[in-house]
């Protein structure tokens, strides 16, 4: 299963907005990763930056002049629709967005989307006044019905000095919904209902309990998850994270504020995959003042926190939703796996090892070791985005998932 751009011949349509110089940097991202990069430009769009700049960067011939390759024998329109795997129009001004809502085919890149079969994503930038418009929001609305997927704009401060909807989005959002629309959509149905993090378990306003989580496994089965289709809700403890594109988060901070969040949403999820390091203990007294150094050194009383995941193995519908559960272990992986799988009611437990500098709990590496009541699968040791990738690998090519998902609500 491969979610990269590599081998992807993507059409990135340049039109005419100050935001595209920010797309110059995306061609160039996608060029890196090794996708086959063809920029169509707008004559609007050669007003703001040059056919040389998205060239350089691609290593690939730019286009613009419907004509010039019809003169030749060749039609650049068809030739374009025919081999991309996605278009992708940024910055969509509200010109653009205007002729393709009504099919119009006046220009190069109008006409290659109207011969296109591929997915196209459409990306709005302009002015705040513009973008909300009425005859603007009824074109982003044609847009939507014809099947395009429009980006919603981001909110700030424009070039034109106004504030409001009408940024371009920034790559690592728009990078997801590309990577959704290039993926096998193998999750697609399915609602995903991922914990990822620590808690923070607070005994004074200064200090709290927690571990070494990241967050970053968590994060990328939510990622993944995401581009493989799925409806993906994830429950963060705290972490440095940025939220994953396309997914609903719900931030939490304490193990009791995890359980009321995830009891809250569970119902919804036809696979539960529970990767958050919860904490297993909460400081039974809470000091309204802060504890000081020279008042010696406090007693901690310590009281369980609920087991989550123990819950949700009695709660869920074994028949509608699959309950993955996560354990980080230093030694005795398959024993604890095991243990843990029937104590719990797990349909699968990955087992983490912790005990390696390269991998585990603050590493952007891991080693998973998957146990169901069919055997043992070893992962490699590589990436967490790569071994996200191989659990929902595993779930989907062993039948794991349920034939008829619980619907969002």
């Amino acid at each position: 299963m491969h979610t990269s751009f590599a081998g992807k011949r993507i059409v990135v349509g340049v039109t005419g907005s100050i935001a595209a110089f920010k797309v110059a940097g995306w061609v160039s991202t996608l060029s890196k990763e090794e996708a086959l990069v063809d920029v169509i430009m707008t004559v609007s769009a050669r007003q703001f930056i040059t056919p040389l700049t998205f060239a350089s960067l691609s290593g690939r011939r730019v286009y613009g002049d419907m004509f010039a390759d019809e003169q030749s024998g060749s039609m650049s329109h068809i030739g374009l629709a025919r081999e991309a795997d996605c278009i992708l129009v940024a910055p969509a001004t509200a010109q653009t967005i205007a002729r393709l809502a009504h099919g119009m085919a006046d220009d190069l890149l109008s006409t290659t989307i109207l011969a296109a079969t591929v997915p196209v994503i459409v990306c709005p930038a302009m002015n705040v006044k513009m973008y909300e418009h009425p005859a603007t929001r009824q074109n982003i609305a044609a847009l939507q019905q014809l099947g395009y997927l429009v980006i919603d704009p981001e909110s700030g401060v424009m070039a034109c000095g106004e504030r409001g909807s009408g940024r371009l989005p920034e790559w690592d959002v728009v990078e997801e919904y590309v990577l959704r629309k290039l993926a096998v959509q193998d999750l697609a149905g399915q609602v995903v209902l991922v914990t990822a993090g620590p808690t923070r378990e607070p005994y004074d306003p200064a200090r709290f309990l927690s571990n070494r989580s990241s967050g970053k496994m968590g994060y990328a089965l939510a990622r993944t998850a995401f581009r493989r289709g799925a409806e993906v809700i994830l429950v963060s403890g705290p972490t440095h994270l940025s939220p994953p594109a396309g997914v609903r988060l719900v931030q939490v901070s304490t193990a009791r504020q995890m359980h009321e969040a995830v009891l809250t949403h569970y119902q919804e999820a036809s696979v539960i995959v529970k990767a958050a390091a919860v904490s297993d203990f909460r400081s039974a007294d809470e000091y309204r003042e802060k504890i000081k150094k020279d008042q010696g050194a406090p007693v901690l009383r310590l009281e369980p926190n609920p087991d989550i995941l123990l819950e949700l193995g009695t709660l869920r519908d074994p028949r509608q939703q699959l309950l993955v559960g996560f354990a980080a272990e230093s030694s005795n992986f398959e024993q604890e796996g095991r243990r843990k799988l029937a104590k719990k009611n797990l349909d699968l437990i990955a087992v983490n090892d912790i005990g390696s500098a390269h991998c585990g709990f603050e590493t952007d590496a891991n080693r998973l070791i998957l146990i169901d009541n069919d055997g043992v699968t070893e992962l490699p040791h590589t990436s967490k985005m790569r071994s996200a990738d191989l659990l929902w690998d595993h779930i989907v090519g062993n039948g794991l998932l349920r034939e008829r998902p619980v619907q969002s609500r």
